[in-house]
This record gives C-alpha cells, sequence and structure tokens, in this order.
C-alpha cells in the first residue's frame, strides 16, 4: 500500500468516526415510563393594556413575550412564539402545587387597554364579541392537541395574585366554560348553599383551604382569624373571575358559596 493510499485511507477512517460521533449515542427506546405527560399542561389568559401596535412591539422586541396575540380589529390571531419553545408571559407565578409556570404553559395575550376612563368613573374594558370568537377558536385548538384540562385554563390574576388584574372582571370566563373550555360553578347549587353562610360564615383558615384547593398559592395561616394581604389578593382574583360584579377581597357568603360549589364533592 502507497504512503498516499494510507493517508486517504486514514482520512477516511477519520471522517467515519467524526461522523459517527455527530450521529450521538445509540439509545435503546424499548421501554417507556407510564409516570410523563405533556410539557405544555396549562392555558394562561392575559390581556395587553396596550393598543395592537405597542402591543406587538413589546411582545416582540421586550424581554417578555407570548405564544400568541389576538387583536380585535380586524380578529386576527399572531403566533409570536412557537408553542414547543418558552414564551416568557407568567413570571414570577404558580397553580396547583407549580411554580414559575413559564416552562410548562402556553400564553395568549388579547390586545385590550384594561382599566379606561369612562364619565361614571375608571372601569375595565370590555372585549367584543368577535375578539372573544378568535379566542375561544384559539383556546379550543389548544386545550385539543395539547390534552390540556379545562381545570388548567387559569388567567394571569390566578397564577399571580396581586401582581397581575388581567385578564380582569370583564372576560367572559362563563362563555368559555359553556364551550367546555374553563371551569365554572353551579349557580343554582351554589345558590342552595348560601343561606347557611348568611348565618355564619367559615372562619378565614376555610377560604384558604378551599382557594389552595381549588389551585391558587394562597397562605394557609388561618387560625390567626385575620386575613392578610396575600388571602385578600387571591381573593379578588377569584372574584374577579367567578363574580366580577364585586371584587372587593372580602370573605363573604356568596364568594364562600361559589368557592364550596367549586370544591365540595
Amino acid at each position: 500500500m502507497t504512503a498516499r493510499r494510507r493517508v486517504t485511507l486514514a482520512a477516511l477512517t477519520a471522517l467515519a468516526a467524526a461522523l459517527a460521533g455527530c450521529a450521538g449515542p445509540r439509545i435503546d427506546t424499548r421501554y417507556m415510563s407510564i409516570s410523563q405527560g405533556p410539557r405544555v399542561d396549562l392555558l394562561v389568559i392575559h390581556y395587553t393594556v396596550l393598543n395592537f401596535e405597542d402591543s406587538l412591539r413589546v411582545l416582540t422586541q421586550q424581554v417578555v413575550s407570548s405564544h400568541y396575540l389576538v387583536d380585535v380589529d380586524p380578529p386576527t390571531i399572531y403566533r409570536l412564539v412557537p408553542e414547543d419553545r418558552r414564551a416568557n408571559h407568567a413570571g414570577l407565578s404558580a397553580w396547583g402545587r407549580r411554580q414559575l409556570l413559564n416552562m410548562s404553559s402556553i400564553g395568549i395575550e388579547i390586545v385590550n387597554p384594561g382599566r379606561i376612563q369612562t364619565p361614571e368613573g375608571e372601569r375595565y374594558a370590555p372585549f367584543p364579541p368577535q375578539q372573544i370568537d378568535a379566542v375561544v377558536a384559539l383556546v379550543r385548538d389548544i386545550v385539543r392537541r395539547w390534552g390540556i384540562p379545562k381545570e388548567r385554563v387559569v388567567g394571569h390574576a390566578d397564577i399571580a395574585p396581586g401582581r397581575k388584574q388581567d385578564p380582569g372582571p370583564m372576560f367572559p370566563w362563563k362563555r368559555l366554560a359553556d364551550e367546555g373550555l374553563a371551569v365554572w360553578f353551579d349557580e343554582a347549587r351554589a345558590a342552595a348553599l348560601r343561606p347557611p353562610y348568611e348565618q355564619q360564615l367559615p372562619d378565614l383558615g376555610w377560604f384558604q383551604q378551599r382557594l389552595a384547593q381549588f389551585g391558587y398559592l394562597v397562605p394557609l395561616d388561618g387560625a390567626t382569624g385575620l386575613i392578610d394581604s396575600a388571602t385578600r389578593d387571591v381573593l379578588v382574583s377569584f372574584q374577579m373571575r367567578f363574580r366580577p360584579a364585586k371584587y372587593d377581597g372580602e370573605p363573604d357568603a356568596e364568594t364562600a358559596a361559589i368557592l364550596a360549589a367549586l370544591t365540595q364533592p
């Protein structure tokens, strides 16, 4: 064998070894663990507090991001981050005993100004029906593909009480629930449960335990009997979602009845 041929064979051998290394190790996939699930198991709904142009600039050019942005005129759904990649929409967050939810959630931002000035004072802005139609269609598609249960379709205010208020009391959670896409309470059952609570409210610990059972991160220190700011923030988020006519953070009989209807077997 000539020296030139030996050099060529050596080069080919080295190339083959390099290519084999690039291919990575051989992995045996015959076995599968039963303890697994999709990486995405939570859907979080937000509003932007900005117009479309500013919303798009912030969500594409700054640290904050979202998988989807839903405009209003005309209703248009923009995908800004692929669903299999992380978007920075949840921030400091918790739901169902899990925290820092960016890694396991999909975020939908809705173009909406949030609180606005009206002749009657400051109010939350409504969502146009055609925009909500687009949101419902998007939510339905996402939860179907990822198998996200309706219990894990939440608002930013649910996962970050006090720090966030979106999507606010004007967001039609009942509409999503009627579509089978979110949780709602049995209104007749809540009405039947309410009278005893009108006579005697449960103690603060009861509210905290039930809110935690539903999914909120809430202090469990009700033995003091004094409501703390963190619990009040959670109650505000809960009331915004399920009793949007009044969200003062007070643990009253109507709130207790709704909470009981959602959490009692």
